[in-house]
């Protein structure tokens, strides 16, 4: 049930491909959490490192957009949005301890890296080429 890194998440810019591997880590670190019906505290935790380095992910991210006045930077914000209301909804959901969460986990997060990761931001390094991570 985990996610394994494919050749179409990378955007071909070492950093962020590095972030986006531990993105991917930590996605299978709360799903393997719920998974082997750990305490909820320690799901709690893996959900909340998860939503932190997305969270903060995206914050610089979208701070390399605004700096770059970024043409895309409204629908690539809307895109970071919407995942983080997918996750916020799995935190919130009340059969968290059961397979069926941990398979949502990984189904909403490999299809949104799929997606993301070679639409939104493969557009943005490609535009804004080698700059701070």
């Amino acid at each position: 049930m985990a996610i394994e890194w494919r050749p179409e998440f990378s955007v071909g810019d070492p950093a962020i491909d590095h972030e986006h591997r531990e993105l991917v880590d930590l996605v299978n670190e709360a799903a393997g959490a719920i998974l082997d019906g750990h305490p909820g505290v320690e799901v709690d935790r893996a959900l909340g490192d998860l939503m932190r380095a997305v969270s903060a992910h995206f914050a610089h991210e979208e701070t390399q957009m605004r700096r770059a006045a970024y043409d895309a930077l409204g629908p690539h914000t809307a895109d970071h949005e919407r995942l983080l209301d997918q996750l916020r909804d799995i935190m919130d959901d009340p059969a968290r301890g059961r397979a069926e969460a941990a398979g949502r986990l990984t189904r909403v997060l490999e299809a949104w890296f799929s997606d993301h990761f070679r639409s939104h931001d493969a557009r943005l390094h490609r535009q804004l080429g080698p700059h701070d991570h």
